[in-house]
């Protein structure tokens, strides 16, 4: 029988079952959709393979454990799975968030995406929704920037300009928010779109 015309949520059934052949075609038929979507973010062919790897290691876990219930959407989990990994990888490197005194500062700038595919359109929906409910716990000074800067994108000098402050209080308190951020992140033990 021929499994290569099957559905997704079929092979995920059948190799579910013990039908090892199933997760191959998978992997086949979505590598290379997920192999460009972690290589737009890392920019560096080793660690796009690392990350691929340790993406299905994932999916192959979850799947023998019986833990899959995403019917219909395999290929949305693994984006997610794949991203959560690029997200970590970014952490480990501390590329995420990092300050920078540059004009050109964006903090979605690890996460955005090329490519405008409903899978990725999600992704970025599902962090950015997060990350605005974490600014909301940042002290008011600084969530003031981060949203100037981030959602208005004004320059520091208009930040500073509007709030009647320096440009060095403003690169600050840009900077304070984003560590503020991270600890907020990391207290909640936060995985962005998870």
């Amino acid at each position: 029988m021929n499994f290569k015309d099957a559905s997704d949520a079929v092979l995920v059934k059948q190799y579910m079952e013990g039908q090892e052949s199933s997760l191959e075609i998978l992997i086949k038929r979505h590598q290379q959709r997920i192999h460009g979507f972690i290589f737009s973010k890392v920019l560096d062919r080793d660690i796009t393979e690392d990350i691929f790897q340790d993406t299905f290691i994932k999916v192959i876990r979850t799947l023998k454990r019986g833990k899959y219930n995403e019917e219909g959407k395999f290929l949305p989990w693994v984006m997610r799975i794949s991203h959560n990994l690029v997200i970590d990888h970014f952490r480990r490197n501390k590329r995420m968030p990092k300050f920078q005194s540059r004009n050109d500062f964006d903090i979605f700038d690890v996460i955005s995406d090329g490519e405008d595919s409903i899978e990725s359109a999600l992704i970025t929906d599902q962090v950015h929704s997060d990350v605005k409910r974490l600014i909301e716990e940042l002290p008011d000074d600084q969530k003031e920037v981060l949203v100037m800067r981030i959602y208005k994108e004004m320059s520091f000098k208009e930040i500073a300009e509007t709030t009647d402050v320096s440009i060095n209080t403003a690169l600050g308190r840009m900077r304070y928010a984003l560590i503020n951020l991270r600890k907020v992140i990391d207290k909640h033990n936060i995985v962005l779109t998870q």
